[in-house]
């Protein structure tokens, strides 16, 4: 059998690539050998005479698929094929595989840590200490332990960083896929009671003692917390906006490290600058990177935390992706039925 001849621009747990070599003639290039993403121009060259591409990150268009005359095959290393044009992919007969669930347990896990950290206050109470505000110039004449601090200087940290518990409360679970349950689960071990949110769920997939399946509106008005991972679809996009926001709690708390295209950015700021929602946490927005001066960057909003697209950011999912991706392309080598096909 000959040899696959593979561009390998993707991120990958190099230990884990051996097998590949036994049926590929692997070139390595783009994000897997400096971090950066090719133009289309230098993909479509680097692909000529190529089987198959191995991509993370690239934007695989319509001109790189039609100028790809020997291409049979894209594996996209993430856990949906955003970046390739699939249309013109399916036109050309190019099977586009990707790898589901790589990071599904590092999300689920961010999104939990976001929530904690939003609402029993730690990045500021670390802030607060780390910026001095918290701590005394000097130290005491009679030195303490084990007591609840009282007032330093201007900051009363017990006062002024309380938050509610989880145990107890209800959590929205907004999209019940691999991810959102994940979320559910932790948070069922945290004490929570839950209600879900998915159209494409039925009560006999979803329910179960303590776990709801609910429709929008109503997840909305009952929850305490809300973790959102959805798709961006027709029916997604903009779908946490000026009303959706009028129906949660008063003082109820989101967290989205889904895609930034489910929120509408602009009634979010006004949700949390009147204090009609609690708080938000978010590891996604509508354009990235962020940029000086906006609203979510300046500190004035001090009920947001975010973060820089870092959810899956994790090397276990990393590896993950590395054997999903080894195994479908030896599946494709055998003749064998891909797994994970768009």
């Amino acid at each position: 059998m000959d040899k696959l001849k593979v561009l390998f621009t993707a991120e990958a747990e190099d230990a884990l690539l051996k097998e590949l070599y036994e049926f590929c003639d692997l070139e390595f290039a783009g994000w897997k050998v400096d971090g950066k993403t090719l133009s289309v121009d230098e993909l479509t060259e680097r692909l000529q005479g190529k089987d198959v591409l191995i991509t993370s990150y690239d934007k695989v268009t319509r001109q790189v698929i039609e100028g790809c005359a020997d291409l049979k095959l894209i594996v996209c290393a993430r856990a949906n094929p955003v970046n390739v044009d699939q249309q013109a992919a399916k036109e050309k007969g190019i099977t586009v595989s990707y790898t589901p669930g790589r990071n599904s347990d590092a999300t689920a896990e961010f999104a939990v840590a976001l929530l904690l950290n939003l609402v029993r206050h730690v990045s500021e109470a670390n802030n607060a200490i780390l910026s001095g505000r918290a701590v005394l110039d000097e130290a005491p004449s009679e030195m303490k332990t084990d007591v609840t601090w009282g007032k330093v200087k201007e900051c009363h940290p017990y006062m002024q960083f309380q938050g509610p518990q989880i145990h107890g409360k209800t959590a929205g679970i907004v999209g019940y896929g691999s991810i959102g349950r994940r979320v559910a689960a932790i948070l069922k071990g945290f004490g929570a009671n839950l209600v879900i949110y998915d159209p494409y769920m039925s009560k006999v997939e979803v329910e179960a003692p303590g776990i709801e399946l609910v429709d929008f509106e109503t997840l909305l008005e009952k929850s305490d917390f809300i973790s959102c991972h959805m798709k961006v679809t027709e029916e997604t996009k903009g779908i946490f906006d000026k009303h959706a926001f009028s129906r949660m709690k008063k003082g109820a708390y989101l967290v989205n490290n889904s895609r930034g295209a489910v929120i509408v950015e602009k009634d979010l700021i006004e949700a949390l600058r009147t204090h009609q929602i609690g708080g938000a946490a978010l590891d996604v927005f509508a354009y990235e990177p962020l940029y000086k001066g906006h609203p979510f960057v300046t500190g004035e909003l001090e009920n947001l935390l975010v973060t820089p697209h870092i959810s899956g950011a994790c090397p276990d999912a990393i590896a993950n992706g590395t054997i999903l991706l080894t195994e479908e392309v030896r599946r494709f080598a055998q003749g064998k039925k891909l797994l994970y096909v768009k």
